[in-house]
């Protein structure tokens, strides 16, 4: 792991990669020629960190950093194109376009890749983000050289400070429901006429009734939470943004 890119071209590499059941190269002008681009990197698909804080915030705030110019954000590890499909399925990531380096070759590129053979990783690489303009880093986060797995600087809440830093993000807001709910789509066009993004938890898919009283003390639906605050129905949803 060395010093900063920032000024230079990212390294020129093909990725093998698998779309339905056939293979297709990537190279690296099919992804940065022409674009703005935002890119992180780290150690594994499936591993606890990258899964439930690194790749699931880039993708949550994809739609915020599109208003800024940035035409795609790239996930890279050192891992196969089986298993970077399988995770973002797993992930619902839609947001993110999965790029395997199973033999290391951007990476090393980048000067990334480390020795992670006391996890019994090999070769894998550091964690890190940049942002990538026609195929020149502009600006790289990398993590400090500390042991373990550091996480202080490449998450997408740093990237976006750099890009917008006037931004102010919205409170997170997620809406319990489920199917054929008539109150639950009309709270969820509410949100969406006044502009506001949710993640949106099905019971019967993505919980249970059992789940939803333990966190709202109700088992109707919608339930509908901003900012950790739990706000009620659809029409205590209407009162509490008419305020």
């Amino acid at each position: 792991m060395t010093a900063t890119k920032e000024g230079q071209p990212v390294p020129q590499v093909t990725f093998r990669t698998r779309e339905g059941d056939q293979w297709k190269d990537v190279s690296t002008d099919d992804i940065f020629a022409n674009k703005t681009v935002i890119v992180f990197s780290l150690p594994g698909a499936f591993t606890p960190t990258c899964s439930s804080s690194h790749l699931p915030r880039y993708n949550e705030l994809y739609p915020v950093f599109q208003q800024y110019g940035v035409d795609d954000i790239v996930c890279v590890s050192v891992n196969d194109t089986f298993v970077m499909n399988a995770w973002k399925a797993d992930q619902d990531a839609d947001n993110i376009h999965v790029l395997p380096d199973g033999n290391g070759e951007f990476t090393d590129g980048m000067d990334m890749l480390v020795d992670k053979n006391d996890l019994g990783f090999g070769k894998r690489s550091w964690r890190y983000s940049m942002l990538v303009k026609n195929g020149v880093v502009e600006k790289m986060f990398i993590e400090p050289n500390e042991p373990g797995d550091p996480f202080k600087v490449s998450d997408a809440d740093t990237m976006l400070d750099y890009i917008a830093p006037e931004h102010k993000l919205q409170d997170s807001i997620t809406v319990f429901s489920k199917p054929g709910c008539p109150f639950c789509a009309k709270a969820k066009q509410t949100l969406i006429d006044e502009g506001l993004q949710f993640e949106e938890i099905i019971l019967g898919k993505d919980a249970t009734t059992v789940s939803l009283r333990a966190v709202s003390g109700r088992a109707t639906v919608p339930q509908v939470f901003i900012g950790g605050r739990h706000i009620g129905g659809s029409e205590e949803l209407d009162t509490y943004l008419n305020q």
